[in-house]
């Protein structure tokens, strides 16, 4: 499979791999164990560059989310297409509730993306209604619960903390909460 990339020009030759795993609840130890064979081996390849795990939020998702940069397109490509990252995929498979989903991608198209990495993506008007009708309720009501819990936690009233924290909550509920939900609801009008 070729593994395109946002940029196709040679001056941004840079490519990452967004890998998404959802984990049986009682088998997330022995992932962990896994995750500590394949990093070293994923690391040790060419054009490696950084390699970050999001784990999933107890009682909430079984999602790992394990995100590998790479300097090169063709040095990801060799790594995701590699004898021992298909040998160590066909080991943790029984640890999975689906399959090995990753795709290649930028901005903020993995929102838009449904359960399987090969769909297509919804038109970028549409991408757009959607962030929106969420990023503009979230700035409104947030604010008001973040900012008086800041005050009675004594920290001082600070225009640029208060911006800071306020927009790390508005993205971490985008990211983690409302954004996976929110497409799964509104799927059928994203991709009509």
């Amino acid at each position: 499979m070729e593994i395109e990339t946002a940029s196709s020009s040679d001056k941004d030759p840079g490519a990452t791999a967004v890998i998404t795993h959802r984990v049986c609840a009682e088998k997330q130890a022995a992932y962990e164990v896994w995750l500590e064979e394949i990093g070293p081996r994923c690391r040790a390849y060419p054009g490696f560059l950084d390699w970050h795990i999001i784990r999933p939020i107890p009682g909430l998702t079984s999602t790992y989310t394990v995100v590998i940069r790479f300097d090169h397109k063709s040095n990801l490509q060799a790594w995701m297409e590699s004898a021992d990252r298909e040998r160590l995929i066909a080991k943790a498979q029984p640890l999975l509730l689906d399959g090995d989903d990753f795709f290649i991608s930028s901005g903020l198209d993995f929102w838009f993306t449904p359960g399987g990495a090969k769909a297509q993506l919804p038109t970028r008007w549409k991408q757009f209604l959607a962030t929106w009708s969420v990023i503009y309720p979230l700035v409104l009501i947030i604010p008001l619960l973040v900012l008086p819990l800041l005050r009675w936690l004594g920290v001082p009233d600070s225009r640029w903390l208060d911006i800071l924290v306020t927009t790390g909550v508005i993205v971490f509920l985008m990211v983690y909460a409302i954004m996976p939900n929110y497409t799964r609801l509104i799927r059928r009008w994203l991709f009509d």
